[in-house]
């Protein structure tokens, strides 16, 4: 059969099957999986066959999770985490060594921030931020101890794009592993490794859920790199629970349908906000306006579910604004069927210092959107009034 497109393979693939031949994989509510004798149990241990376990290893509905990004990313393997951050430090802990040196883009989400600056150095693990717009600098920042370089694309809050064909190149260069956190697009409007990402984190949490439900994380990649991943994992317990795998499964058969109307909505709002008299400036991938617009153009489908801009007034104006919010949610959440507001500089990013939130673009007056899915008139009626007072 000639390859599949990628809405049919969010909905047909599925791993596991009982004898009942149900057509909607079950859920595998299971600690632990039993064995047939004393030789299937050594043989299942030494890894000398493939079979489940132990759901902290593996599950049924963890595997489909994997199995089902894999084919759309791209990628030869894959491990499902309880959460979008565990995804990040257990990829990162697998890899690196005391003495190790990360090359990470200054714009990152604010965990992520917080991990490289607080807790890798208690196990000598340094890292270096480069500049987004610069990315032919991060040459100069490379030493005999760098050993992977990390980013996100879009960027948590603002919506900024790197270009990854370039990021992949330097990596080559380099010998480097490179990781691309790809929650703002989901894998339904990019995928990094076509363009020589060596491994690729979502947060399970956002899109590809797409109804604010359950927390999840998942790592894709290059098969060598992910049983990395996978016996650091196994060991230290940040597994996916089946319940909210079997959720996700679920959700990415519709991830394309939602995305579509996401980015639908999106684009129009920030068509709509560019022409605001109260806003200073608006952020999306799409608008022309947007600095990195052909290369948003080049590497994704659409621009996501994302829009950043300023309210003119500053952090005052921003309070008013975010108390006039009648229908959309204040939420740190993203992706979400219900569309979100969020003030990145006293929420997601507030562990950033104010020269920190600056360097990044955060700020006072910035606020972040999450587009959702309800009908475009009512998003804009109620970010428009709000915006008026």
């Amino acid at each position: 059969m000639s390859k599949r497109e990628f809405e049919t393979e969010a909905i047909r693939t599925q791993t596991e099957r009982t004898q009942f031949l149900e057509h909607s994989t079950p859920m595998y509510l299971t600690s632990s999986f039993v064995f047939e004798d004393a030789e299937d149990m050594r043989a299942s241990f030494a890894e000398e066959k493939e079979r489940n376990i132990y759901s902290r290893y593996s599950n049924p509905n963890s595997n489909e999770f994997v199995a089902k990004v894999c084919k759309m990313e791209g990628a030869e393997a894959g491990f499902a985490f309880a959460s979008g951050m565990a995804a990040v430090f257990s990829t990162l802990a697998a890899l690196l060594n005391s003495g190790d040196h990360i090359l990470s883009a200054k714009n990152i989400f604010g965990s992520t921030h917080s991990l490289f600056n607080n807790f890798f150095p208690k196990w000598n693990i340094s890292h270096s931020y480069f500049q987004i717009d610069d990315l032919e600098s991060i040459d100069g920042l490379v030493t005999e101890k760098t050993k992977l370089i990390y980013a996100e694309s879009p960027t948590n809050p603002g919506v900024d794009i790197l270009d990854l064909e370039v990021l992949g190149k330097i990596a080559r260069k380099h010998d480097l592993i490179l990781i691309i956190d790809n929650c703002f697009a989901s894998p339904y409007l990019q995928q990094p490794i076509k363009f020589g990402a060596d491994l690729v984190i979502h947060s399970g949490t956002k899109l590809m859920d797409g109804q604010g439900r359950v927390l999840a994380g998942i790592t894709v990649g290059s098969t060598a790199l992910i049983d990395k991943v996978y016996r650091f994992s196994r060991i230290t317990g940040p597994a996916l629970s089946p319940f909210n795998a079997w959720v996700l499964s679920k959700s990415l058969e519709t991830l394309a349908l939602r995305v579509d109307r996401h980015c639908e909505n999106a684009l129009k709002l920030a068509e709509f906000l560019e022409g605001h008299a109260k806003v200073n400036w608006v952020k999306y991938p799409f608008l022309k306006s947007h600095p990195k617009y052909e290369v948003a153009k080049k590497q994704m489908k659409a621009g996501g579910c994302v829009v950043a801009f300023e309210v003119k007034g500053g952090s005052e104006a921003g309070r008013l604004f975010f108390d006039a919010i009648k229908l959309l949610s204040l939420s740190a959440n993203l992706g979400d069927s219900r569309s979100i507001v969020t003030h990145p500089a006293s929420t997601t990013h507030s562990k950033l210092s104010e020269e920190e939130q600056m360097a990044v673009g955060i700020t006072s007056g910035m606020v972040r959107i999450s587009v959702g899915l309800e009908h475009i008139d009512d998003i804009i009626a109620d970010i428009d009034q709000a915006l008026r007072k």
